[in-house]
């Protein structure tokens, strides 16, 4: 294969750098110090200004039609190549910006799934209104009793003529408070094996019966949510796939987040401020830029990320010819998490007793977001699967290994 970029390519990246460059500087310049944080991780804010503005940046790049590169053409997407897909992550990345908009689930995941297995009805009523913005998504899978476990979820939900009653609760769900809708996983028949009585439905979240309550983590950011559901009517029409076989619907959409998980990470991006890390501080009382231990550790960083990339190619390649993506984009997904974790440890090994200094104190380094990296980098290795599921989806699903 031919990683060199055509002229019309480069063309393409120098295009996206400075839309990008300059809508994020007029957006969002005076919220972000670079060397604390980055406006992606301002997505999931409660603070109303600021996502007024994540807001008007998501209708901008869909204005721009940078929003959906991967979405067919016939749904409002751009219908991209790889490489054009490939270079706009990169830049963003790059950036410190999401991918996509304030609509992360529902461009990402929750519009291809629709795509794939909706009826037309709803393609035609909620596919246009998540690349607008007028309507945003959340995703609820996990329960407080099933997590990895997904199909062990007790959330049910009863037809009663042409809707069904849900019942239960949701918990872990990124972005609740500002969704207008969400994916629901519910049970809707409890006498068959539990992977087989689940059902697959788009609630509107402003339903009688539904609450949403704030999490604080110990980041103290609040960008998860607990949902509860009292008798909410979901209409019929909603539910996606067949009654009771939500299961393969629900894989459908964990494939095409898995598929972006080795995406979602700006790996390349915190390497390069490791290395600006060691250029400025001591590790074993020598310069740590001339330690050979240090060098070393930043030289695998960078191979694992480079097979990193190349891996989210061939991730891309299957949504380009419009298939699910298999269980490989479990391997994309799972060392991109593993390996943000490794560099947030790493940088506390060699910042030592300063990598417990907090955000904000005096004597921190950089402000102390190594810590505060640290502290969130283990949820990624969570969400979307753990890594324990995701080395027995690679192990059994693509080595075809017996089932321990």
């Amino acid at each position: 294969m031919d990683f060199d970029y055509t002229t019309e390519q480069q063309n393409f990246r120098l295009k996206t750098r400075a839309w990008l460059e300059s809508t994020a500087a007029e957006l969002f310049n005076d919220l972000v110090d670079s060397s604390q944080t980055t406006i992606e991780s301002l997505l999931y804010t409660h603070d109303e200004d600021v996502w007024r503005r994540m807001l008007e940046y998501h209708r901008r790049l869909h204005a721009a039609g940078y929003l959906a590169l991967h979405w067919p053409k016939q749904w409002g997407g751009a219908g991209a190549g790889v490489v054009e897909q490939s270079i706009y992550q990169d830049e963003v990345l790059r950036l410190g910006l999401p991918l996509y908009g304030a609509n992360n689930f529902a461009i990402d995941r929750i519009g291809p799934t629709i795509m794939m297995l909706g009826t037309e009805q709803q393609k035609q009523r909620y596919l246009q209104p998540m690349l607008t913005g007028e309507e945003i998504w959340c995703q609820g899978y996990s329960e407080p009793n099933a997590g990895s476990d997904l199909a062990g979820l007790k959330t049910h939900a009863v037809p009663d003529g042409d809707s069904f009653v849900v019942t239960g609760q949701k918990v872990w769900t990124s972005n609740a408070h500002h969704a207008q809708f969400q994916v629901l996983l519910v049970r809707t028949d409890s006498s068959v094996p539990k992977h087989r009585g689940i059902s697959y439905l788009l609630v509107d979240l402003r339903s009688p019966g539904i609450t949403v309550r704030p999490l604080k983590q110990i980041t103290g950011e609040m960008g998860f949510n607990e949902v509860f559901y009292d008798g909410v009517r979901v209409p019929r029409s909603n539910l996606v796939g067949r009654m009771n076989e939500g299961w393969q619907v629900s894989i459908a959409t964990l494939m095409y987040q898995r598929a972006s998980g080795g995406v979602r990470h700006p790996v390349e991006r915190t390497i390069a401020e490791l290395v600006d890390l060691v250029k400025s501080i001591e590790f074993e009382r020598v310069p740590a830029a001339e330690h050979p231990y240090v060098r070393q550790k930043l030289a695998q960083f960078a191979s694992d990320a480079r097979c990193l990339r190349l891996g989210r190619y061939r991730a891309m390649t299957a949504q380009l010819k419009h298939r699910t993506p298999g269980p490989e984009s479990s391997i994309g997904k799972l060392m991109a998490t593993e390996l943000n974790l490794r560099l947030a440890m790493f940088a506390d090994e060699i910042l030592g007793p300063y990598a417990a200094l907090e955000n904000g104190s005096m004597a921190a380094v950089a402000g102390g977001k190594w810590t505060s990296r640290t502290i969130a980098a283990r949820e990624f290795t969570i969400a979307g699967g753990t890594s324990e599921i995701q080395r027995n989806i690679i192990g059994e699903r693509v080595l075809g290994l017996p089932k321990g």
